[in-house]
């Protein structure tokens, strides 16, 4: 039997200086998405996520706690994991860096990059964001610094002695990776922002290192330093899969297919990453893909947003366990997904997210779904007898179905999740509700008992489609779905591909689902 193909992909690595947002849950479904696909389509997929937790901001915290910072740190893991679980995030390993396994995995790549000659002591003195933990260019901000634009604060003059990684001696050669491997930085959007970076601002050696700081990371060959916070936390994505201390693993998932991150870091993952790697005589990722922002009226949610949101009564929407409480999970999922364009910005609207909800999974496809069965379980005692070895009618008329399930799959494939759930609602599950409301099969069920059997054996087809393109998105609702009639193929082996011809049943088509008194529960009640 052939070797599965690898997919290994990454997230971003959270601050848990405060427990997760909105923010952070968009990138983590994005990612669950291409994870939950893949895995569909064949590939032997690792999924890694963690905490980036060798920090001054997280030691503060602790210490304002009155905590011990590794125990604040454990609990902070705890409650990541318990909202991405509620989430359904198919995470195979989340990584604490304040674990040991992985300090020690780090000290040997530094050890490595301090080796190859790229790490070397000297001075820095700039324009510092404590809230950022980094360096502000002087380029930039010039003698009169102002503020820092992601936190508005003041930014703060430091010199300090410290060790430098070479960053300036790749400017070249990533510049050159850019042009070889356009698909690299994604989307286009961020890949130019990086070649304008570095082509008109050039690239400086940076400080990786910190002194006095008794919480972080040891300098392998200057104990009285700690590492900096991007020269640490990077090296998760590999220390998560082996590097130093399993070379098996760590070669057959490496390197990564893609790393999923925020559009506000793409700086750190596609310039310094790369040349990091290439210090130490690694590869450099397949991919790099900057999403977008969640924003409330236009503005990334921050503190002052916050506020607004609190003042109107809807703070719920900051806290993505409270909209899974007041919702549901897939609710959630099926929202973000399909109104905030996963490769730039999107809305956070309490109106929009009821009438989304109500219209495309309440009414167009829970609505179908509960016709279905109902009409079956009544009329057919759950059984439509003599559809066995039929091949349906398609119901979408015009409708190549090769071909639309071919761009849906592109649009998953590229992570442009919204024009996915987009074409799955406007050219496939709208038209089989018309064909429903034109045959009237609740009507036609009266006079003719097979010709409305005909029309449900068809549409229930669409369901089966559309459950099987839906699975990457809402895997709960989409298998309740596939899972209410014995479709020949089991839920765990279906494939895109099975979505792309209409099938035969290899016996008479049935519903499988439990249904007790004159109504079927729906799968998503109304809001309001």
């Amino acid at each position: 039997m052939a070797a599965k193909t690898t997919w290994f992909q990454t997230t971003a690595i959270d601050y848990p200086n405060s427990r997760p947002h909105i923010g952070t849950a968009f990138e983590k479904l994005g990612a669950d998405v291409q994870a939950r696909y893949r895995r569909m389509e064949g590939y032997d997929v690792f999924f890694l996520m963690g905490n980036d937790e060798n920090t001054v901001k997280v030691s503060k915290r602790a210490a304002e706690l009155g905590l011990d910072t590794q125990a604040y740190c454990d609990d902070m893991a705890r409650q990541f994991r318990e909202v991405w679980d509620a989430l359904d995030i198919s995470y195979d390993t989340f990584v604490q860096t304040s674990s040991d396994r992985h300090k020690q995995c780090c000290r040997k790549f530094i050890q490595k990059v301090y080796d190859n000659g790229y790490i070397y002591k000297g001075n820095h003195e700039g324009w510092y964001c404590p809230d950022c933990e980094e360096f502000k260019s002087d380029k930039v901000h010039g003698e009169n610094a102002g503020n820092c634009p992601v936190h508005k604060k003041p930014l703060q003059r430091r010199s300090e002695p410290c060790y430098l990684f070479k960053l300036s001696a790749f400017a070249d050669r990533l510049l050159a990776h850019y042009k070889e491997n356009p698909d690299f930085i994604q989307p286009d959007s961020r890949r130019n922002e990086i070649v304008s970076l570095i082509e008109t601002e050039g690239l400086r050696d940076i400080n990786i290192s910190r002194t006095g700081e008794a919480w972080g990371l040891r300098i392998p060959f200057d104990e009285e330093f700690t590492i900096y916070v991007w020269f640490d936390a990077l090296l998760t994505y590999i220390t998560g899969i082996g590097y130093g201390d399993n070379e098996a693993t760590f070669r057959k998932w490496w390197p990564a297919d893609t790393h999923f991150i925020g559009k506000d870091i793409t700086r750190f993952h596609c310039a310094l990453w790369p040349a990091m790697l290439w210090a130490a005589g690694e590869e450099a990722p397949k991919k790099v893909f900057g999403h977008g922002f969640v924003n409330f009226d236009g503005d990334k949610i921050g503190k002052s947003r916050a506020e607004e949101l609190k003042k109107k009564g809807l703070e719920y929407l900051l806290e993505p366990m409270e909209i899974i409480r007041k919702f549901s999970s897939e609710a959630f999922r099926y929202y973000f997904l399909r109104e905030c364009p996963y490769p730039s910005d999107g809305e956070l609207s309490p109106d929009r997210f009821i009438d989304v909800y109500n219209s495309e999974l309440a009414n167009n496809l829970g609505n179908m779904l509960s016709r279905e069965m109902n009409l079956v379980w009544k009329n057919y005692s759950g059984k439509l007898d003599g559809t066995a070895d039929k091949v349906p009618e398609a119901v979408v008329t015009g409708l190549n179905l090769a071909e639309f399930v071919a761009t849906v799959r592109g649009h998953v494939e590229g992570c442009r999740y919204n024009l996915a759930l987009q074409a799955i609602v406007q050219d496939f599950l709208t038209p089989t509700n018309q064909y429903l409301e034109t045959n009237a099969p609740w009507k036609l069920v009266k006079t003719d008992k097979e010709a409305a059997k005909k029309v449900l054996f068809n549409a229930v087809q669409s369901l089966r489609i559309a459950s099987i393109l839906l699975k990457p998105f809402i895997p709960r609702s989409a298998e309740a779905i596939y899972t209410s009639f014995n479709f020949p193929t089991p839920w765990a082996e279906v494939k895109y591909a099975d979505a792309t011809e209409l099938k035969a049943q290899s016996e008479d088509l049935r519903v499988t689902a439990v249904i007790t008194g004159d109504k079927i529960t729906p799968l998503f009640p109304r809001i309001g």
